[in-house]
């Protein structure tokens, strides 16, 4: 007996994407520590915008993608852009080249779920259960422990402070934003729209601060090439239609699971120590997870 079309969705939703989502956005820490010591971190994110906006145009045009229907519907598009791609990523990279931790960086962002789910109650008329907010406490602390031996509060000022709150609170506001106003739109042309906005973003910010040029190198050739293809394409694509399907509150609670696992890719690519507390942290992070979105 063949299988159902609809319940095999369900579980792909359910399952499959959310699992690889997250492996996919893990990997843009490791990618980003193989291609920055050879571009400045605005160059960077310029040329891996470019480069997607490139890449999905011409894929739009072959398959002949529905653009958006009007400059509002546009606006909408380039505005949740700006905020998922621009600050957030823009706001990272900043505070880390002006010397904040990245395990530092990580943590702030990682209240990424419990400010989303704030933001979702308030305008998207999102309910969150007991059980949820309970899962989102657990993350948390879960998320402490893992970062706990990575973040030092020597190298923080007020401005790597600020940049990182700017990155967390555009992926929260971003994530929502993309919710109400752009649903039902077309990834393929949502995905130009964003990237070319974010581009010309980064690309003034690397014009503006002087960012340093590239060295052409394999590496840093793999590594912009993995950002475009598994990143901007591929996890953002699985991000969008997580949000589409279901709760932002409930999807924003998979970047939880983000830090764990990037530890486990930089214990296997760089022999990064993992500790008890990181181990513990896991469990209780996939916990806290397990609460928020069963």
């Amino acid at each position: 007996m063949s299988a159902d079309p609809a319940s095999l969705r369900v579980v792909l939703m359910r399952r499959f994407v959310p699992a690889l989502f997250v492996l996919l956005w893990a990997t843009g820490f490791i990618s980003a520590r193989y291609g920055l010591p050879y571009a400045g971190p605005m160059t960077f994110l310029a040329l891996r915008m470019g480069t997607a906006t490139l890449l999905l145009a011409l894929f739009a045009l072959a398959t002949r993608a529905p653009w958006p229907a009007s400059a509002r519907a546009t606006w909408h598009l380039a505005v949740a852009g700006l905020l998922v791609h621009g600050g957030y990523l823009g706001g990272v990279f900043a505070a880390i080249a002006l010397g904040m931790p990245a395990g530092m960086v990580s943590l702030i962002v990682g209240m990424q779920p419990v400010l989303t789910g704030v933001i979702a109650v308030a305008f998207l008329d999102e309910h969150l259960s007991r059980r949820q907010l309970a899962g989102l406490t657990v993350g948390v602390l879960g998320l402490a422990l893992v970062l706990g031996h990575r973040v030092s509060l020597a190298a923080l000022t007020w401005e790597s402070g600020g940049f990182a709150a700017l990155a967390l609170v555009s992926i929260s506001v971003g994530t929502v934003y993309q919710k109400k106003f752009n649903s039902g739109t077309d990834l393929r042309t949502t995905g130009v729209v964003q990237y070319a906005a974010s581009g010309v973003l980064f690309a003034l910010a690397a014009w503006l601060i002087g960012d340093r040029g590239v060295t052409w190198t394999l590496p840093f050739i793999l590594a912009l090439g993995w950002s475009v293809a598994g990143l901007s394409i591929g996890a953002v694509a699985l991000l969008y239609r997580l949000i589409r399907e279901g709760a932002a509150s409930r999807v924003s609670s998979l970047l939880y699971l983000v830090p764990p696992v990037t530890a486990l890719i930089a214990y296997g690519c760089f022999g990064e120590r993992l500790t008890g507390p990181a181990i513990a942290g896991m469990l209780l992070v996939a916990c806290g997870v397990a609460l928020v979105v069963a």
